[in-house]
């Protein structure tokens, strides 16, 4: 139960940090282009890495700490950490075969997901 309390808390501020960083960055650089979306993906897998490297060699947090930095926080934050970190971790195992399908079914599967529920929405809706 303590790990589901350490994702719920840091998925909060996470999230509440995505808000800021996007609301932010919309003001400062424009909507034209989605910015906040671009920065919170290439910061929050940059932590992810920084994370995962000092976990892995010197330092040694508890499994709560490393839960509620990594899926709370970094998770509500952007889930593209995660997906980098899964890529990463491919990539050592030297296992391409495995990252480049995993790569290609993340991008197209989910990108389409997304085409799916809009359509089942508009069939739904019209």
């Amino acid at each position: 139960m303590n790990q589901v309390i350490v994702v719920a808390v840091g998925g909060a501020l996470g999230s509440v940090l995505r808000y800021l960083s996007q609301v932010w960055l919309g003001r400062w650089l424009g909507l034209d282009f989605p910015w906040g979306t671009l920065f919170v993906n290439v910061a929050g897998s940059v932590l992810m890495g920084v994370l995962a490297e000092a976990a892995g060699r010197a330092w040694h947090p508890s499994p709560e700490l490393r839960t509620f930095l990594a899926v709370g926080i970094l998770g509500g934050f952007t889930t593209f950490s995660s997906f980098s970190l899964d890529i990463g971790t491919l990539v050592s195992r030297g296992d391409w075969p495995v990252t480049m399908l995993y790569f290609m079914a993340t991008l197209v599967v989910g990108v389409g997901g997304l085409f799916v529920g809009m359509a089942l929405v508009r069939a739904v809706m019209s």
